[in-house]
């Protein structure tokens, strides 16, 4: 019994305990003159820590906090998969269904120039399988934005930006294309149905209010979730003024805090948010195509390697990313104020995970 008492106290020595301040110096090290802020969230059985480390300008200097919001940008797209999902389990509509039947006669018609709309279903939209050009990848979509940052776009215009300044990218279903524009078919489809714009709409299907995600809104819908939108950077451009609208209709558009982020993949993964379990595997059936694709996408989700093991993410332009490792039973989120490049995994992560 004895030697039994030891080998257990020997154990437990040798295990690394993870403190707020082992976290807080990981977020520190990652702040420089070119980037302004970091925001950091983990979840797990034994932790539940979220930090900052930064400014959230580098005009003020004021210092950041957890409880700052920030364009989240196309981590939306998980957001709106699931309400989609949604949609189908309350038999609005079939993944099957061709995206003519959902959408208005005018985008209709707008699309149909390019593409077979009456082909085309949700499901291959979701998956980015469509065949849509991406509308960001029209150089006059940057070139309007860095010009007149405070343009008001419509969606309308969006979608004839991606049928006049680009060709279809193949057959629908044949080819994994990431497309901004498929998503924005996907969030008019949710506001023809729920009779709400995307706000209420993805609130109303996917419950978010119960899980207290109180500062998780469309930009421009919550002045004080607003008020706490920090400044994001891109080339060391101050993006702050940008209109939301570049990014609004689906896409992107909400605003939230690493915290929030990981509290909605935890009820997303806890089968919280859909009224049926094979919603969720529906969601997450892996994909194949005859040429490898060049992101092993899902439904509004997507699968990286986070040191070795399997990860369900989504990352959004601004420097937003979400993570949740089914082997670690790990979920984090992060926000750089000046997005990371070279990477499809924000550096925090492993970073974070050399701690444990």
């Amino acid at each position: 019994m004895k030697r039994v008492s030891i080998l257990f106290i020997a154990l437990i020595l040798t295990l690394r305990v993870v403190s707020a301040q082992d976290l807080q110096a990981v977020l520190d090290s990652q702040v420089s003159e070119e980037m302004p802020g970091i925001l950091f969230s983990i979840s797990s059985a034994d932790l539940s820590w979220s930090g900052a480390a930064g400014v959230m300008d580098t005009e003020s200097m004021e210092a950041l906090t957890s409880e700052n919001t920030f364009r989240i940008a196309s981590v939306t797209k998980t957001y709106v998969a699931a309400s989609i999902l949604r949609l189908m389990e309350e038999g609005k509509l079939s993944l099957s269904d061709p995206i003519s039947q959902h959408i208005s006669p005018e985008h209709r018609d707008i699309l149909a120039q390019d593409y077979p709309v009456d082909q085309i279903t949700i499901r291959q939209t979701l998956r980015h399988s469509a065949g849509f050009f991406d509308h960001t990848n029209a150089p006059e979509f940057f070139d309007r934005i860095l010009t007149t940052p405070s343009h008001e776009w419509t969606r309308t215009e969006q979608l004839k930006l991606c049928v006049e300044k680009g060709e279809p990218i193949g057959p629908p279903g044949e080819q994994f294309s990431y497309s901004d524009t498929g998503y924005l078919i996907l969030g008019e489809i949710i506001e023809k149905y729920t009779g709400k714009d995307l706000d209420g709409g993805i609130k109303e299907l996917l419950g978010l209010e119960k899980f207290g995600l109180e500062r998780t809104d469309w930009e421009r819908k919550d002045p004080e979730t607003d008020s706490l939108r920090i400044h994001q950077y891109f080339q060391g451009m101050d993006t702050f003024g940008f209109s939301p609208t570049v990014d609004y209709y689906g896409g992107g558009g909400l605003l939230s805090t690493t915290s929030e982020l990981v509290q909605f993949f935890q009820a997303l993964f806890a089968g919280q948010i859909f009224k049926n379990p094979e919603t969720l595997e529906i969601m997450l059936e892996p994909v194949s195509y005859a040429e490898k694709a060049g992101m092993d996408y899902q439904m509004g989700m997507y699968r990286v390697k986070i040191d070795g093991k399997m990860a369900y993410t989504h990352s959004g332009f601004w420097g937003t990313q979400v993570v949740y490792i089914p082997d670690l039973e790990i979920f984090m989120a992060a926000n750089y104020s000046s997005a990371w490049r070279g990477s499809a995994v924000a550096p925090i992560f492993s970073k974070i995970l050399e701690e444990f």
